[in-house]
């Protein structure tokens, strides 16, 4: 038996070592499938992360180009406020200069309505002194049958309101 022992313990360590490398392929195996998983896996990671690059540079230049519309539009509402106020302001002027020009015309027809009450008032009087001459020399008056004295009218004064200075807006009415 003794011939026999060492050969038993020679293919015991030997079926040992092959269950070893059995197990250490196995291992192998299991750890390259695992490494493949993992490759792969980064590999879909990159692409993901290149993907999220491409998608985050195109917002930056979505965000690049909003912006520069929002400043454009911030421009252009700066430009019709400023315009909006010379608008405002040129209304203001034209407001002020027709309002002069109205005084203005109710200052000359003032005017012309006292002079025109001055002019009756003389004519009235030269009437009298040719009426008076007449009389004077009795002589007949020449007036008396061919002038036709036209009645006096008060001229109808319109008052002309004051026009408020509004927003901008013209109410024709």
């Amino acid at each position: 038996m003794a011939p026999s022992v060492p050969r038993t313990r020679a293919a015991a360590s030997l079926r040992m070592k092959q269950i070893a490398l059995h197990n250490q392929d196995r291992t192998i195996r299991r750890l390259r499938v695992q490494l493949a998983t993992r490759r792969r896996g980064l590999a879909t990671m990159k692409k993901e992360l290149e993907d999220t690059q491409v998608a985050l540079e195109a917002s930056h230049k979505v965000i690049a180009g909003l912006t520069e519309i929002g400043l454009s539009m911030s421009k252009k509402i700066e430009r019709m406020k400023v315009k909006k106020q010379q608008v405002r302001a040129n209304h203001v002027e034209g407001h002020q200069k027709f309002q002069v020009r109205i005084h203005e015309a109710e200052d000359s027809m003032q005017a012309q309505h006292l002079l025109i009450e001055a002019l009756v008032d003389e004519k009235d009087s030269l009437l009298q002194t040719i009426h008076g001459l007449q009389e004077a020399n009795n002589a007949p008056a020449p007036f008396d049958g061919d002038w036709e004295e036209e009645p006096e009218e008060e001229p109808e004064e319109e008052d002309i309101e004051d026009i408020p200075l509004g927003e901008g807006e013209i109410d024709d009415e």
